[in-house]
């Protein structure tokens, strides 16, 4: 009998080989990456560096026209900020779907979510992706593991070229940058090991460089049941410091029962051919630029006309240091005087049609990025009402809604993977304190494997015990309301009450024109009108 070890799955040459194409990976990512660069200084107000040796202006202003763009656009998103409604598809899930709806905000928020929220919609502003991953982290807790949402940094994010699906990648690694004395203390394995060093992974400018790179590799494998599933390997150079197609708890059944790589994208504006997108800067940097090119120009106009000089000539003999200094009363020249030996140089001001044009570029970025006045809470042609000003953002901000419904739909896949790691990891019952009903400020509510569990619902013919694994929907809503939605709903309000639509006598009509009604509450007014028959 051979006494020979058996190799892992998963050693030197996999990871050799699983690095070339990592490097591949970004070989073709280098175009987005430096995009993604010029992206930022744009976003710094530093876009006059992108123009390097070609700008010939020696006044280069930096006008906030694209950040206005891009703040009014958070805002908008932060306004309507995601929150998740678990509903059930068969009558006896309904319990644990209610659980779920409250449970389900509390675990995004012990991940500090709605922070990593507002950081991704920046990213999502700037560049047109963000990126968000939902992993188990076993050390949350005081060990008991716990999801852990949080954003990604889109430069450490490598997938296939090609596919526009992230799921269809072959691989997808997510760079992790360590410093090395905490990486040694934590995997023994690697002193004295040679590993990639983080010099390209480190911002511009940035001297932190002394760190390690770990690659957490995700790849999908046919298991042999013909199943596919997802495996996890943790690399630092072509040392293997983890892989769960080397342990036996996972070698068949994948480190994620739901089969899918981590990481959800939220994309604005989309590129075919790729995963990810282009943002507001890509769209509005052109205008901004020709913007502060015309900028320059009427400045340098100004100052060279605010400060007069003179042409001199050279037999003029003009006392330079008395001609300078402005507080001397007299100036002593050599020889006469006349227009031909010393002249004001006369600057001509530039032609009222470039201001226009100025004002033109900045109008042709507010309609392009759909960031009108309105939009920022100023009117015009005196719209002073607070309904009316109200209803020209409700009409302005189709482009913000459209950009939210899109966020919110990646939120509805974020929650899912959440579920699917409750159900996989939740071993214990667990408590949360969540919101109260009533007079109630909170109350707890009990979370375990079970409610996501299958579950036995009977027996086949042959007796064989039948399961069904509850299968819940997910609709995203916005938790915050702006005060202009907020006092819409009270102006909606105060005219219902001002119709009679609340006296008793007119209960029956009042309840009619409410089923031909939509708004938020409308159910809650109808079963109240309803019970006091």
């Amino acid at each position: 009998m051979s006494n020979e070890r058996k190799s892992p799955p998963i050693g030197a040459a996999e990871a050799r080989e699983a690095l070339g194409r990592l490097s591949r990976y970004q070989a073709a990512k280098a175009p987005l990456e430096r995009r993604l660069e010029e992206d930022e200084l744009w976003w710094e107000l530093r876009h006059w560096e992108t123009e390097g040796a070609r700008g010939a202006e020696t006044v280069r202003p930096s006008s906030a026209w694209l950040f206005n763009v891009l703040t009014n656009k958070h805002a908008d998103a932060m306004d309507s900020f995601p929150e998740p409604l678990v509903l059930p598809r068969e009558e006896s899930d309904r319990e644990s779907a209610e659980v779920l709806s409250q449970v389900l905000p509390v675990v995004l928020e012990m991940s500090e979510f709605e922070q990593g929220y507002s950081d991704n919609w920046w990213e999502k502003l700037k560049h047109g992706t963000a990126a968000y991953g939902v992993f188990w982290n076993q050390e949350r807790e005081n060990g008991l593991g716990d999801v852990d949402v949080r954003p990604l940094d889109l430069r450490k994010l490598f997938w296939e070229p090609g596919v526009e699906d992230l799921q269809q990648s072959r691989d997808l690694f997510i760079v992790e940058l360590a410093r090395r004395e905490e990486a040694e203390a934590r995997w023994p394995q690697l002193k004295g090991k040679a590993v990639p060093d983080a010099a390209h992974f480190v911002r511009r400018g940035s001297e932190d460089t002394d760190k390690l790179v770990l690659v957490d590799w995700y790849y999908k494998k046919t298991n042999d049941a013909g199943r596919a599933v997802l495996h996890y390997a943790k690399l630092a150079g072509e040392e293997v410091l983890f892989a769960s197609e080397n342990e036996e708890a996972y070698a068949q059944r994948g480190y994620y029962d739901h089969g899918k790589y981590p990481v959800v994208l939220d994309v604005l504006f989309p590129e075919k051919g790729s995963p990810v997108g282009f943002g507001y800067v890509a769209v509005c940097k052109d205008p901004q630029m020709y913007v502060d090119k015309l900028s320059a120009a009427m400045l340098e106009n100004a100052l060279v006309g605010a400060k007069k000089r003179f042409f001199v000539s050279g037999s003029t003999g003009v006392n330079e240091e008395e001609f300078l200094d402005t507080s001397r009363p007299l100036v002593h020249v050599e020889g006469s005087l006349d227009e031909t030996r010393i002249r004001e140089i006369v600057t001509r001001p530039l032609d009222g049609v470039y201001l226009s044009l100025v004002q033109s570029k900045i109008s042709e970025m507010k309609d392009t990025a759909s960031n009108r006045d309105v939009n920022a809470g100023s009117t015009s042609h005196g719209v002073t009402a607070a309904a009316a000003i109200a209803a020209l953002q409700e009409a302005g901000s189709k482009s913000s809604r459209d950009m939210i419904a899109a966020s919110y739909r990646a939120h509805g896949r974020i929650c899912r993977l959440v579920l699917e790691l409750m159900s996989q990891f939740y071993d214990e019952s667990r408590s949360f304190r969540v919101a109260g009903r009533g007079a109630e400020q909170f109350r707890f509510a009990r979370l375990s494997r079970e409610v996501l569990a299958e579950r036995a619902v009977g027996r086949a013919a042959d007796g064989t015990a039948l399961y069904r694994r509850p299968v819940f929907d997910l609709k995203v809503s916005a938790q915050k309301k702006n005060p202009f939605s907020r006092m819409e709903q009270n102006e909606r309000a105060r005219a219902l009450f001002s119709m009679g639509f609340f006296r008793p006598e007119r209960r029956a009509e009042a309840l009619l024109a409410l089923e031909m009604m939509d708004f938020e509450g409308a159910e809650r007014v109808r079963e109240k009108m309803g019970a006091e028959q």
